[in-house]
């Protein structure tokens, strides 16, 4: 799982399960939170693997999305644990919906899921005031670094970045 949208650093009042590290690289959810995020939502509702991204993302202000390469595995995993179903399919597209054992797995486990989601709707509220669309702005640069360093650049191509990164650092400093 990557890391969540806004540098923030460890949160002093978070549970001790749940939340993973907010720095460094860390996780935004624990082993297993996500899970139950997932189940929270398909019990609400079936859905496709795309509409939990962009709901995730929506419960937390746009601070954290989960990437496909995250979700569409777990959706595999639940499936496989009998917590959850495809119920409908369009194309490649598959609609998913919680079944009898899933909605028995978030019953046991119902009061860390509500922590969860209201830990996303506190991280949504922090998100408002920090401007989503600059949060927004600011991931894709971040991803689009990472994606470009995993392969090799040559000088002249540093080049080019750094006076990218310069130019868009002066621009937001006269802003």
């Amino acid at each position: 799982m990557r890391s969540g949208r806004h540098g923030w650093g460890e949160w002093s009042d978070r549970p001790r399960s749940g939340w993973g590290r907010r720095h460094g690289g860390g996780r935004f959810f624990d082993q297993g939170a996500l899970r139950l995020v997932v189940l929270s939502l398909l019990n609400d509702q079936p859905r496709h693997g795309y509409d939990l991204i962009k709901e995730i993302e929506r419960l937390s202000g746009g601070a954290y999305a989960p990437s496909a390469g995250v979700i569409y595995p777990l959706l595999t995993l639940l499936e496989e644990m009998g917590h959850a179903e495809v119920q409908a399919s369009e194309g490649a597209k598959k609609l998913y919906a919680l079944t009898n054992e899933g909605r028995a797995e978030l019953a046991t486990n119902k009061a860390e899921a509500d922590a969860l989601l209201a830990r996303l709707a506190a991280v949504r509220e922090r998100a408002g005031a920090r401007q989503p669309q600059v949060m927004r702005a600011w991931e894709n640069l971040r991803m689009a670094l990472r994606l470009r360093f995993e392969r090799e650049i040559s000088d002249e191509q540093a080049a080019q970045i750094a006076a990218a990164l310069d130019a868009a650092a002066q621009a937001i400093e006269k802003s």
